[in-house]
């Protein structure tokens, strides 16, 4: 029997690299249990910053920006959020991301 658990990790995006803002979502007995918990939070954010009137072409960057980026302990598979939210961008056709918008205004800070 697989006794191997699989911590959820959120970091915030807006406090890249800042411990004090980085929460244990939870534990899981599967690494599938534990990667829907990363889709479900980086999905509830999505949805929330359309519901505020972020255009759907703009939502990469935001959530690069502010978003929470969800990360799995445990194992030997990785899941990206980064790679997850370009994923759903595009099922929703939303193909013109701000990915390089974000990447030239960071450049010339």
């Amino acid at each position: 029997m697989n006794k191997e658990r699989y911590t959820v990790i959120v970091d915030d995006n807006f406090h890249y690299m800042d411990e004090e803002h980085r929460y244990e979502h939870g534990e899981f007995s599967t690494y599938e249990r534990a990667v829907a918990a990363c889709k479900k939070i980086v999905d509830e954010e999505l949805q929330d910053m359309l519901k505020q009137g972020i255009k759907p072409e703009d939502l990469s960057a935001t959530w690069a920006l502010y978003g929470s980026d969800p990360y799995i302990i445990g194992g030997s598979s990785r899941f990206s959020a980064r790679d997850y939210v370009t994923e759903k961008i595009e099922e929703r056709g939303d193909t013109q991301q701000a990915w390089w918008r974000l990447f030239r205004w960071r450049k010339r800070t």
